[in-house]
């Protein structure tokens, strides 16, 4: 199997299972709903399980995130000719799983008048907004993702044997404990490709999709990758 093709598998059913334990829980009148962060923060674990698995059987990383493809192809074994093409996969692989999710649960979006519910499903937004502080969050979010996951694989500098549930548990801990005030993106593919799809898909009565935003999950998981991989290679000499 291509590479890619795993990478955008496995970034389809990341999003597709994360953006639905979303819908379910903050959509009306499903049988999920406000069952609460727990509920969220575990399904988002077992999309994250179910995405790395998908992603490594199919030839693929289990990378799911250009924060870390980028971290590895600086300071990994990761080859840097793929990048680009890895972070397409990805992004495309999440667009694609936000609107299989947006159309599983398209009766309770219409059922929903709440704008700002309805876009929670597909891109993340801060509880409180404060640029610098939302940036420093996701900074160290994504610091611990890619410090802890580099430290569970074998080999450490491609991540490309790193079993998925060990990383599925490190997600589940970084959204009980640091998802608060950002929603943990943590990941720009699973922010950015969702959020274009909610910008163009036909979503009754939705609002804007708060672009002025959305660098932070972009950046903030950049840096915090990068600063991972590199304390790592210094820590590890």
């Amino acid at each position: 199997m291509s590479p890619f093709i795993g990478e955008l598998t496995g970034s389809f059913l990341l999003m597709l299972l994360g953006s639905g334990v979303v819908a379910n829980v903050v959509l009306e009148k499903t049988k999920g709903q406000s069952s609460g962060w727990i509920v969220i923060t575990f399904g988002w674990a077992m999309a994250v399980f179910v995405g790395v698995y998908a992603s490594n059987s199919l030839g693929g990383s289990g990378h799911l995130n250009p924060a870390v493809s980028i971290a590895l192809a600086v300071f990994g074994d990761f080859d840097k000719s793929l990048l680009f093409p890895y972070i397409g996969a990805q992004l495309l692989g999440t667009f694609i799983g936000s609107i299989v999710a947006w159309l599983s649960y398209k009766q309770h979006f219409d059922a929903t008048s709440n704008p700002d519910l309805k876009m929670a499903v597909f891109c993340t937004s801060p509880a409180i907004r404060n640029p610098a502080y939302n940036l420093i969050t996701e900074i160290a979010g994504t610091f611990t993702l890619v410090l802890g996951a580099l430290a569970l694989s074998k080999p450490a500098t491609t991540m490309g044997s790193l079993d998925a549930l060990p990383v599925s548990l490190l997600v589940l801990g970084i959204g009980i404990s640091l998802g608060g005030p950002t929603g943990y993106a943590i990941n720009p593919a699973r922010d950015l490709g969702p959020r274009i799809a909610h910008a163009i898909l036909p979503i009754k009565q939705k609002r804007d999709g708060d672009w002025s935003y959305a660098w932070i999950p972009i950046v903030g998981p950049i840096v915090g990758g990068l600063l991972a991989a590199g304390l790592y290679n210094v820590v590890k000499g």
